[in-house]
């Protein structure tokens, strides 16, 4: 039974995501390469069934896999943003327009993979196509820019979760070996662990990078396959010891505002965004099923399961850690061996993941490059390209430092526009001409100006944060509170 590993985020799942480097012809000659590795075959139409493929349950793994990362443990910090009432409601309904955004999705694939006789269409592919045929001759005309807009965003939000992530990795790396001399084997102790001050935070990212540039440069996606598994595992094994540490003790929430004011409000917008950007795994996950009839209701299931998990773990981590809520949680857990190991176990996850992640960007824009050169210097532009690429990364991660904004600004910047924005203009244009009731229009419209008022508020917000900031570098994570 053929089986595919997946890197847990909304990220995750890279090896289902290499289906949308189609955009490219140099990248679907990789594409069929590396077919027999990818879990079954293209299946001849969306509805029909196939003997190759993976099952309903595999397929609602991948997709719940394909949801949860480093978006998951800013989620607290986002609840804390938008209120202990309105964040668990405003992530209900995020998750619910998410996941109509990703039926739109997949029905507009499916009608035009029926009307243009084709096995598969990706995203980019979708949003073409769906511009030829609207309404407007500028958009009929300019369709091909609908795949290079996708391709454009798809980049965008990889590169900024490989930010997050180092982030992510600079932040727990820091505060792990800062608290070394402390840590104990009491997990219950109560009292203030004050950390040895080390290195600043920007000099761990540059540590960091030497390491990531060795892990991009493995090419073989089989071989990145054992990096996805490791991700997985250790992964899930900290999401589990985390979940049984915030449900002890959690205190009177009666203090907590029910309502966060609007400007905190578009920072939880832009991380809720990103915990829920996972809409370019759908057609491929759609297209890997034996019997894709059943489909709309694994993603309606998955992603009941993923919003469930979302709320549980928003709201209480910050019932139990109330306003002293961290970027991510694991900064938040207390000062003992078990819950610093949590960290290390995550750092390894999320290394293993940003190879995975750096996958995706690096095989639509490298073919496209060396296609230009001769074949004498088609690897060493490669290399150089991926060397600029995660160095790119790495920079962009020094100039935000802050994990709570670089979540926000990744999500309001490149998330919205791919999970909110497109879906619902591409179901007008698909439909528009062969006649839409009024409500589905306003529908749509209305999810299109959600997704663009979160992207303008959200990436204002974010980098208003920033700018306003006067010591960007001063970590929440200083001091850590043994509850």
């Amino acid at each position: 039974m053929p089986m595919t590993k997946s890197a847990g985020g909304p990220q995750g799942a890279v090896d289902l995501k290499l289906d949308l480097k189609s955009s490219y012809e140099s990248a679907k000659k990789l594409q069929d390469k590396d077919s027999g590795f990818l879990d079954g075959s293209p299946s001849e139409s969306p509805d029909s069934e196939t003997t190759k493929g993976i099952t309903a349950f595999q397929t609602l793994v991948h997709l719940v896999k394909g949801n949860i990362g480093t978006g998951i443990l800013g989620l607290p910090l986002a609840t804390k943003n938008a209120g202990i009432l309105m964040g668990p409601l405003s992530l209900l309904a995020m998750g619910f327009i998410s996941c109509h955004c990703m039926h739109i999705l997949v029905r507009c694939a499916q009608r035009f993979c029926h009307r243009l006789n084709k096995p598969f269409m990706d995203y980019g592919d979708t949003v073409m196509h769906g511009l030829e045929g609207s309404p407007s001759t500028w958009l009929r005309n300019h369709a091909h820019w609908g795949r290079r807009m996708v391709s454009f965003f798809l980049i965008v939000t990889q590169m900024g979760f490989c930010c997050v992530y180092i982030v992510f990795l600079a932040d727990n790396l820091k505060q792990v070996v800062e608290a070394v001399n402390s840590t104990t084997n009491n997990c219950h102790y109560n009292g203030t662990v004050i950390l040895t001050p080390t290195v600043d935070s920007r000099l761990y990212m540059l540590a960091f990078l030497p390491l990531l540039v060795l892990i991009v440069l493995i090419r073989n996606l089989r071989v990145l396959t054992i990096f996805s598994l490791l991700a997985n595992i250790t992964m899930l094994v900290s999401l589990i010891i985390i979940a049984q540490s915030i449900i002890q003790g959690i205190p009177d929430p009666s203090h907590l505002p029910l309502v966060a004011n609007w400007k905190t409000y578009s920072l939880f917008f832009g991380t809720a965004v990103f915990s829920f950007e996972s809409i370019g795994v759908v057609l491929p996950l759609e297209n890997k099923m034996k019997d894709a009839r059943r489909f709309p209701v694994i993603l309606s299931l998955g992603m009941s399961i993923v919003t469930a998990l979302y709320i549980s773990i928003g709201t209480l981590g910050y019932l139990r850690f109330g306003n002293d809520i961290k970027a991510s949680i694991t900064l938040n857990l207390p000062n003992c061996w078990l819950y610093q190991s949590v960290k290390i176990l995550y750092i390894i996850g999320i290394l293993c993941t940003y190879a995975l992640q750096f996958y995706v960007p690096a095989e639509i824009i490298i073919p496209f490059a060396t296609s230009q050169v001769s074949k004498r210097w088609a690897l060493p532009l490669d290399l150089f390209i991926r060397f600029a690429m995660v160095s790119l990364t790495c920079i962009l991660a020094i100039l935000i430092p802050r994990l709570d904004l670089v979540l926000s600004l990744v999500g309001s910047l490149s998330g919205s526009a791919l999970a909110l924005i497109i879906p619902p203009f591409l179901e007008i244009t698909t439909y528009y001409s062969e006649g839409m009731s009024p409500i589905t229009i306003i529908k749509d419209a209305l999810i299109s100006i959600l997704g663009f008022v979160g992207f303008v508020m959200g990436t204002y917000q974010a980098l208003d944060e920033l700018i306003q900031s006067e010591d960007p570098l001063i970590f929440s994570n200083s001091t850590i509170f043994i509850q």
